[in-house]
């Protein structure tokens, strides 16, 4: 039995001879794989198969054994065009084409047939004429494959904020070049300037609609903006885009706000847990300072508790409600005033006042009055230089402590003249130096014409013997001004409320004196040539 023309689907195949029409069916693999008869009758039919016979169908589905049966007398194949079955996802958003084999004489597939089943399923959008063509070209028969595909819609991205700052301060000591840790400076204190940009916001970024294969739009979700972290002393740009610091201070970053503080506030022990602070603004510690820490403000620095060996240094006062013991070490720098019940055994510097009940053992420098009042009201060991006023109750010690006391001038005019005087000889110098260049050179053009090397040599030092000449008047200048200031400093005085003691030296001016015996309730001042003891 020859096969003219048949079909071979799975399970089962139908075959065109001289004698009849036959169908095979082959034995299944297991019971879901078994031919259905009602699809196989919808087939037959499909294929136009005339006069077939029912009951041997049935008999050769229920015996699927392989053999050919005869279901219907010899006749041609009919032409069956290839069908386009189209289905489209749930979502409309893809859409497949299944392709059935042609009959026969039946046509393949065409564009046109794909396209026109594709309009007839609602399919409008997303058509992709590349994998039509490819497919109406290589026909791929019996499988669902894509050929449709919308666009998904793509939301948006919230706006967030663009800190400019650290947030978030990390407690980590500083590597020194040699390698070695200093636990000391830590780094924990983020200081914040007046006017400084402290975050930005980044602008949220839209949605893109989309669109299914039926031509739906499909809407996305548009990002939020976001919003700045305003806190306290912090104020937002006119746009609304930026924030920016309203005062100097320290920057907190809390309940998911910025602010600023003018004062940073120890609430414990300047220590190892705090390591070293230098602060912009104002330092309030509740408690101690410990040796070898250093506190730097650019405002006040108020300490509760007792100042060891350490270091203050501040642009404003400097507050110690108790006291310090330097041990030599300590170190107390205002440039503003400086109060305390005591200090001992440190170098203690203010340009304004200084006012304590005992200062014992100091380096003191005191731009305008020094008062020591209270309980004690001493002053003992080490030197004090003053710019206007000493009071005092006692001054030096029955034990005939060292004590010296300078008072009239401004301890840092007597240190920049200091400077002054000990750099006015290599200016001079330089401009001796510049000005022999610049004569030799004038010399030898007179002879020959300079090269171009001596003609920048002398270009050179001719800018040189300007710039010590402007120096050298600078300088001069300040001097002349300074010590014009020291010779009419001789009404500075010193009070003594209780006893002055022998081992004090005092200097007014330019005039000294040595106290060789115990003086009470009196005036020190200076006749323009020597120092008076008057009454108070």
């Amino acid at each position: 039995m020859s096969v003219k023309k048949g079909l071979n689907t799975e399970g089962y195949k139908l075959t065109y001879e001289k004698d009849g029409v036959y169908l095979t069916v082959y034995r299944p693999a297991d019971f879901l794989s078994r031919v259905n008869e009602l699809d196989l009758i919808k087939q037959i039919n499909k294929k136009k198969i005339k006069n077939y016979n029912a009951a041997a169908i049935s008999e050769a589905v229920r015996r699927s054994d392989g053999i050919p049966v005869k279901i219907a007398e010899a006749q041609e194949e009919a032409d069956i065009d290839c069908e386009i079955e189209v289905i489209v996802t749930e979502d409309k958003m893809q859409a497949y084409v299944k392709l059935s084999l042609p009959q026969g004489n039946g046509s393949p597939p065409t564009v046109e047939a794909i396209v026109q089943a594709l309009y007839s399923k609602g399919v409008v959008f997303g058509m992709s004429e590349e994998k039509i063509r490819e497919l109406v070209e290589n026909p791929v028969y019996g499988q669902q494959v894509l050929v449709a595909e919308g666009v998904p819609p793509v939301n948006g991205q919230n706006g967030s904020v663009r800190y400019l700052v650290d947030i978030n301060k990390e407690k980590k000591p500083t590597i020194l070049e040699d390698g070695t840790v200093n636990y000391k400076d830590l780094d924990l204190i983020e200081n914040i300037t007046k006017g400084q940009k402290l975050a930005e916001l980044i602008p949220p970024v839209p949605g893109k609609n989309g669109k299914n294969i039926v031509g739906q739009e499909l809407k996305a979700i548009d990002g939020k903006p976001a919003v700045l972290p305003r806190g306290r002393n912090v104020a937002i740009s006119e746009d609304g885009q930026e924030l920016y610091a309203e005062i100097d201070g320290q920057l907190m970053f809390t309940d998911g706000k910025i602010s600023v503080f003018a004062t940073h506030e120890v609430k414990d022990n300047v220590d190892h847990s705090t390591g070293n602070i230098r602060f912009i603004g104002n330092v309030s510690v509740r408690g101690n300072v410990l040796a070898g820490f250093e506190i730097e403000a650019g405002g006040n620095i108020e300490v509760g508790g007792v100042v060891e060996g350490a270091i203050l240094k501040a642009g404003g006062n400097i507050i110690l409600r108790r006291g310090m013991h330097g041990n030599n070490k300590g170190i107390l720098q205002a440039g503003g005033d400086i109060v305390a019940k005591y200090i001992e055994s440190s170098k203690v510097e203010a340009r304004g006042n200084i006012n304590a009940e005992a200062i014992m053992h100091c380096d003191v420098k005191c731009g305008n009055k020094l008062v020591l009042g209270g309980r004690k009201g001493l002053l003992v060991g080490g030197i004090a230089r003053v710019g206007n006023l000493v009071e005092v109750k006692t001054l030096g010690s029955q034990m005939s402590t060292a004590t010296v006391v300078e008072v009239g001038i401004d301890p840092n005019l007597r240190e920049r003249l200091k400077v002054l005087k000990g750099e006015l000889p290599e200016i001079e110098e330089g401009y001796v130096k510049a000005n022999q260049a610049i004569n030799l050179l004038n010399k030898m053009a007179k002879v020959q014409p300079l090269t171009m090397e001596k003609r920048e040599i002398l270009a050179k030092s001719t800018r040189a013997k300007f710039f010590y000449e402007r120096k050298l008047r600078e300088y001069r200048e300040e001097i002349k001004e300074i010590e014009e200031i020291l010779q009419r400093s001789a009404n500075g005085r010193i009070r003594v409320l209780n006893s002055i003691y022998p081992g004090v030296k005092v200097a007014i001016g330019k005039s000294m004196l040595y106290i060789k015996e115990e003086a009470q309730y009196c005036t020190l001042y200076s006749d323009g040539a020597d120092i008076r003891i008057g009454p108070l």
